[in-house]
């Protein structure tokens, strides 16, 4: 398995347990009275799945963008982001402007 690949998988599933443990927190500081409409309503399993399921994928998706953004190298050369552009050596005599004449069919003339 290439390793971006492996490294989605283990992050997305990461972020899966970070939402596991986040869902079980609100249900057990029953958080806005979650874990009373959740074991009294008819649809409350639904909701609780719902809630793990839309925090997993927002969680795991942090999780991997943390991941990745972490494994930049530090290229630091010192001109502070001011990038200077690259000198061509005989770049004039190549590029050479030529006039193209242009009729302006919107307007025509007086």
């Amino acid at each position: 398995m290439p390793k971006l690949v492996s490294l989605y998988i283990r992050h997305t599933m990461i972020g899966f347990v970070l939402s596991a443990a986040f869902v079980s927190m609100l249900m057990f500081f029953n958080v806005a009275n979650l874990w009373h409409l959740v074991t009294h309503v008819s649809g409350g399993w639904l909701a609780a799945a719902l809630l793990f399921m839309f925090n997993g994928i927002v969680f795991s998706g942090v999780q991997f963008g943390i991941a990745v953004m972490s494994m930049a190298r530090d290229e630091d050369d010192g001109s502070r982001g001011r990038r200077q552009p690259e000198r061509v050596r005989g770049l004039a005599e190549v590029l050479v402007p030529i006039p193209v004449p242009v009729s302006d069919r919107r307007h025509p003339p007086r």
